[in-house]
């Protein structure tokens, strides 16, 4: 067939086909340089979607199919055996096909940006978790007909393929029941949004902040620094507890102060943390009470709500009830309790009389 290729064709129809090959080559790349170059121009000038998509798919048109068109339309100079000129037209078709699916691929991630593009900014996490997904499930799907595209046109008979793949898919599942239920359980992370990218979670002891959904492993950024990975399924099986969809923090505190505070200024205290806490802009009071007696103290707890989630809008509220507390119990005169232990010394004769006494009373 190469021989045959070699001696029907002069010197001349190579060159020729040469020719006409860089020539077709050369020009389609000035002609994908010029649209791209005007259709980019009119993009900054107008607020129509249309013009972007163009730009952004014509972007997508690789040098393979440039490449192809010269080759192809060279060998149109050349004398080509039929099985030849065959399998040229199938290579040729095959290179429109795989190009189709960039373009195809390439139009799909520009509807799918757009269209998450558009929403509230607190629902960015979902949407950026969303498009992810579909992303990578649109491309499956459309490299998948690609592909079988590709292979009819090639000549290959896609039903028994596609039957003896039926077979070996039952094998290659339960050879992979792990990755494919961690891939479910990232569509069930993606339908059921327990939590997005940007929420801050705790699962058990680890806890972090969401930086990125995949199909296998979720990634957290914990507070230390490093990255934590998880397996989706495992993930799913945890009890999660997300703090970015907290409307208010409940805060908890305790005061202790000495056992020899007069009960006057004990009915006082509750009072004055309630003060301490409605002084805050961002708090709301709910309650303080003389709680228990404790080894070292007389135990106060009170309860306040932070209007906001952010954890450090709660320390800054808590940092100045803490200081209005140390202010307004120095005012009252109230001491706050700290750790001590009272030793009671007995007198040995003074005992040993007591005892003498009380054996001649008896």
């Amino acid at each position: 067939m190469f021989q045959q290729l070699i001696t029907h064709n002069s010197l001349k129809d190579w060159s020729y086909a040469l020719l006409a090959a860089s020539a077709f080559m050369l020009l389609l790349s000035a002609l994908r340089w010029l649209v791209l170059r005007q259709l980019k121009r009119i993009a900054k000038d107008t607020g129509n979607v249309a013009d972007d998509f163009l730009v952004d798919v014509l972007s997508a048109t690789r040098i393979l199919l440039v490449t192809t068109i010269g080759l192809y339309l060279g060998t149109h100079f050349l004398t080509l055996p039929s099985a030849l000129g065959k399998v040229v037209d199938r290579i040729f078709v095959t290179a429109l096909i795989l190009q189709a699916g960039f373009w195809a691929g390439r139009s799909l991630l520009f509807w799918l940006r757009q269209h998450f593009a558009q929403g509230e900014p607190e629902d960015a996490g979902a949407r950026a978790m969303s498009l992810a997904l579909l992303s990578f499930l649109g491309q499956l799907v459309i490299w998948a007909l690609v592909l079988l595209l590709a292979l009819d046109n090639l000549g290959i008979n896609v039903t028994a393929l596609s039957a003896s793949l039926g077979i070996g898919g039952i094998a290659v599942a339960l050879a992979a029941q792990n990755i494919l239920g961690d891939l479910f359980a990232s569509l069930s992370i993606a339908i059921d949004k327990p939590f997005v990218i940007g929420d801050f979670i705790i699962l058990g002891t680890e806890m972090g902040t969401v930086e990125h959904v995949g199909l296998k492993t979720t990634r957290l950024r914990s507070l230390s620094g490093e990255q934590i990975i998880l397996s989706n399924i495992d993930l799913l099986k945890s009890r999660i507890h997300n703090y970015k969809r907290m409307q208010e923090r409940r805060a908890v505190f305790a005061v202790g102060v000495m056992y020899d505070t007069p009960a006057d200024q004990l009915e006082m205290i509750p009072k004055l943390i309630e003060q301490a806490v409605t002084a805050q802009d961002q708090a709301r009071f709910e309650r303080a009470h003389f709680k228990s007696f404790g080894a070292y103290s007389l135990d106060f707890e009170a309860v306040f709500y932070v209007l906001q989630p952010d954890y450090n809008v709660f320390m800054n509220v808590q940092q100045a009830i803490n200081l209005q507390l140390v202010r307004s119990f120095a005012a009252q005169g109230i001491a706050f309790a700290f750790p001590t232990q009272t030793l009671h010394l007995h007198d040995a004769a003074a005992m040993a009389k007591a005892r003498s006494a009380a054996s001649e009373s008896a």
